[in-house]
């Protein structure tokens, strides 16, 4: 899967993003030359060719021919005349989000050229039931230096107080679109009273230009492989296994038929699977399917897949004699997000399993990918993820903007925010019999800071 894709994903699901937005290439100059007259105007023409692109892969592949009601002619034609104004690439990036992120889908989305540099802010934040918190500061960050800490309630960011509806907005123009040098905060401590914040950014300036076919081709493919392996490194699945239980730290749903069945077959030796699917924001349909078929001893309807011109069953094949037969304990939050969520659900509907944590994000569709680039010498990646299906639950409704509500809805404190102590972890602990300390629970998959 388009590592972006599952990126905006995670931002739609509410969690950060830290890694490469789509691949600038060029063989020579920049995608952010200095801002003259002419290129302002080349910007704009870019602008208008991105837009029209993407009007253009919507009108022909959403899955509603009615576009939730939204005209779609007029509100791109909207967007049009205001990229003819525009006087900066963050504000023609801006123009071209708004006017897909109106449809008001979870997963039609524009994803936008990467740029020159890369911004980490040094935090992490999360809505946990209605209120949003600091969930993570960044060690020797100037978040750190400023007072910001785990179990801080944010009650401004930057002017806006963030919800469950919004967080993702302001997350997606932060990294996506228009990164900032510096944010500013209301937080209140437990206990403690408001208090303002100015957090300044860590901002690393890389190469403008990529070139892949020239002399520098050899360091610019290299560097692209290191940033590849990085991805990967943080993006790993990670395990805690006793003779009795395997607890799996699954970030995405990103592996193959076989890499689920070798992680089911270290589970099958267990009486008890924790799979952990907070911050999850989804993935591969077909890594669905597969894990699916592996908690189950027969064949499960997943739901139906609404598309424009057919509806049609979405399946999973079980593993008979294969699949694992033990307890089964589904961990989620608000940042758990589309196969993510119809796992969850699936377990429910079929009494599979228990399901324990937050409200998930309600961001559930299916949708493709469609690359794009604008350009000759100088050549801009973009893409658009367009809904190409609604999900059907098999108790006839969709997830989208409901989400799914645990069984056990279990909500991590300020305090243990603050102490890293982790209660979904320790309920889940408690019903699988897992004998560990509790203040290790916190601790199992502490959050790691890309180093760039």
């Amino acid at each position: 899967m388009n590592t972006l894709l599952l990126l905006i994903r995670s931002i739609r699901a509410s969690v950060w993003v830290a890694a490469a937005l789509c691949l600038l290439i060029t063989m020579a100059g920049a995608l952010c030359p200095p801002a003259r007259a002419q290129s302002a105007r080349l910007e704009r023409e870019r602008g208008h060719v991105m837009l029209n692109s993407i009007k253009a892969e919507i009108k022909s592949n959403y899955y509603d021919p009615t576009f939730r009601g939204m005209d779609l002619d007029a509100r791109f034609k909207e967007a049009d005349e205001k990229i003819k104004t525009a006087t900066s690439i963050s504000e023609i990036f801006g123009i071209i989000a708004q006017a897909v992120v109106d449809l008001e889908d979870s997963h039609t989305l524009f994803l936008p050229p990467e740029r020159a540099s890369r911004t980490e802010y040094g935090w992490r934040v999360q809505m946990i039931g209605a209120k949003c918190y600091i969930v993570a500061v960044q060690p020797g960050s100037d978040a750190e230096a400023k007072g910001l800490k785990p179990g801080d309630q944010v009650l401004s960011l930057n002017g806006y107080t963030p919800t469950r509806d919004d967080l993702w907005k302001m997350q997606y123009t932060y990294y996506a679109l228009k990164p900032q040098t510096s944010l500013q905060f209301v937080v209140q401590s437990p206990g403690g009273q408001p208090r303002e914040l100015e957090v300044m950014s860590k901002v690393t300036t890389r190469k403008r230009v990529l070139d892949l076919t020239g002399s520098g081709a050899t360091t610019d493919v290299n560097q692209l492989i290191r940033d590849a392996v990085a991805a990967s490194h943080y993006n790993r699945h990670r395990y805690y296994e006793t003779p009795d239980v395997l607890i799996w730290k699954m970030p995405q749903f990103d592996l193959s038929n076989g890499e689920v069945d070798d992680i089911m077959g270290k589970v099958a030796r267990r009486k008890t699977l924790i799979l952990d699917l907070r911050g999850n924001g989804g993935g591969y349909e077909v890594t669905l399917q597969r894990l699916i078929g592996n908690v189950f001893d027969h064949d499960i309807r997943i739901g139906d897949l609404k598309r424009r011109n057919e509806t049609k069953p979405l399946i999973a094949k079980t593993r008979g004699e294969k699949a694992f037969k033990g307890q089964l304990i589904v961990l989620v939050d608000s940042r758990s997000g589309s196969a993510a969520e119809i796992f969850a659900r699936v377990v429910q509907l079929e009494k599979r399993g228990m399901v324990i944590g937050d409200r998930t994000a309600g961001a559930v569709m299916r949708s493709k990918t469609y690359p794009h680039n604008t350009g000759v010498d100088q050549i801009a990646f973009y893409a658009v993820s367009v809904t190409d299906a609604d999900v059907v639950m098999t108790d006839g409704q969709s997830l989208e903007k409901v989400g799914v509500t645990p069984d056990q809805l279990l909500l991590p404190s300020a305090a243990n925010l603050a102490a890293q102590r982790d209660p979904v972890m320790f309920r889940a602990a408690m019903l699988a019999g897992l004998d560990i300390e509790p203040a290790k629970l916190g601790t199992l998959f502490p959050v790691e800071w890309r180093k760039y």
